[in-house]
């Protein structure tokens, strides 16, 4: 979920919102007069992003000779 504050609350805590956007993972939307104009989110290397895509998407099979469901087919597609 993200966190939406104003240009006048971001300025004297900035170094505070950069910890908690790093140590929580959550975007921060900064507005000007109520209109949003920046969006601040923790940096991720590129490899760490393609495993978080990747997290529950791998089925597993107990039996690896029992036939595959039809839309398990269409997943592999």
């Amino acid at each position: 979920m993200e966190q939406t504050i104003s240009k006048s609350q971001f300025k004297p805590k900035a170094l505070k919102y950069f910890r908690d956007i790093q140590e929580s993972g959550q975007e921060l939307i900064i507005t000007d007069h109520g209109k949003p104009v920046l969006k601040v989110l923790p940096y991720y290397e590129e490899s760490q992003v393609v495993l978080e895509e990747l997290k529950n998407s791998v089925k597993r099979y107990d039996d690896p000779t029992e036939p595959v469901a039809l839309d398990d087919w269409e997943v592999l597609r």
